[in-house]
């Protein structure tokens, strides 16, 4: 039997893609070591992205294509995650207690943004993160609705709040300090001020991704927090008709000039199939999601169908990763979650709690 050896392996993993990262293991940087003793090989790998549902699939398949090699005569693979905080634009620094701010925006309201806000948190949580939702629509909450939540989150300082938690997921929203047929009459900076209270005077518990519900449009509230709130990233929700996607593309347009990454598109209502017979009917076009994300060169991180359940899981405080967690939208929203984070994983880490602080004292 020929000898294996460790840059062997290496050269194998480098033909191993992790497709949610769409790049090689070596290259995505998830190979922590290799050793190699006596033809038995023990890889230790490391993700930087929640995938509890994912992990034992790929172990598996990383196994069975390393046990394939000649000279292997056992393969031995860890797999491990390790979440981490990344780079925010410009010289912002990370909130305490919270890694990562993802915003989920669009151009335009009524393509399901806060639905797709909502699953994408939940299914995160299902993969294995710690998931904190803000909800930044000041003029029309909706999260609390959708969450099954109501009445004042607790004070224990009198100072700040306590996030109401659902599903294991922390959440906060205007919602939970008015009364439900309260219109919010307020000018552009008291909804900045507000939206900046919620964030900071709200006790987040080690949140991996806190997931912000943005309002449609690219008006004070996005730009509050693309210049005064550490955003890690954003995601883009739109349809596949043409009014969407312009829409859509303005919002793009304005995460880019204010250095937040966009981490890829997710198309809603794609494709409509009929409870009844099945058939299935493009009624919003096709296509466009696909074209933007190539006119963009970002990622299309999937599409969801036009359903009724989705709509109906939300409006009775059950959102459909909860609601059918074994259902095929279920899987779809944890595969987009995978994508998004794996696609952050992939971007520059935070080091700014990494160096000492330098004081200069006159003696």
């Amino acid at each position: 039997m020929p000898t294996i050896e460790k840059s062997d392996i290496e050269n194998q993993l480098k033909n191993i893609v992790d497709p949610n990262v769409e790049t090689d293991l070596v290259s995505a940087r998830s190979v922590k070591s290799i050793m190699v003793e006596a033809g038995h090989v023990t890889v230790n790998i490391e993700l930087g992205y929640p995938a509890k549902s994912f992990i034992e699939g790929f172990k598996q398949q990383i196994t069975d294509q390393l046990a394939a090699m000649e000279g292997v005569s056992s393969v031995d693979v860890n797999m491990t995650v390790n979440i981490v905080a990344h780079g925010v634009q410009n010289s912002l620094k990370p909130v305490n207690n919270i890694k990562n701010i993802i915003a989920i925006a669009s151009g335009k309201g009524g393509v399901g943004k806060s639905t797709t806000s909502v699953n994408l948190a939940l299914a995160l949580a299902a993969e294995g993160a710690t998931v904190g939702i803000l909800d930044a629509d000041i003029y029309g909450p909706s999260i609390p609705t959708m969450l099954g939540l109501s009445g004042y989150p607790e004070s224990q300082d009198n100072k700040t709040m306590m996030p109401k938690v659902a599903y294991g997921i922390q959440t906060i929203s205007i919602g939970y300090l008015i009364e439900p047929d309260q219109p919010m009459i307020w000018r552009g900076p008291m909804v900045t001020n507000a939206l900046q209270q919620l964030l900071k005077d709200t006790n987040w518990s080690n949140i991996d991704y806190l997931i912000v519900d943005l309002p449609p449009g690219t008006g004070d509230i996005q730009l509050t927090l693309s210049q005064q709130i550490p955003v890690s990233g954003a995601v883009i929700v739109t349809t596949p008709q043409d009014i969407a996607l312009i829409d859509a593309q303005r919002g793009l347009g304005m995460f880019e000039k204010v250095s937040v990454p966009v981490l890829g598109i997710v198309e809603n209502m794609s494709m409509h199939i009929c409870s009844e017979c099945g058939h299935e009917e493009a009624i919003f076009g096709s296509g466009g999601g696909v074209a933007m994300a190539e006119k963009n060169n970002i990622e299309l991180l999937g599409s969801l169908p036009l359903d009724i359940h989705i709509r109906q899981f939300a409006d009775s405080g059950r959102p459909t990763v909860v609601a059918d967690p074994d259902g095929r939208s279920t899987e779809i929203y944890k595969e987009i979650a995978r994508k998004m984070s794996a696609k952050l994983a992939l971007k520059n880490k935070d080091y700014s709690n990494k160096f000492p602080n330098i004081v200069v004292q006159n003696t």
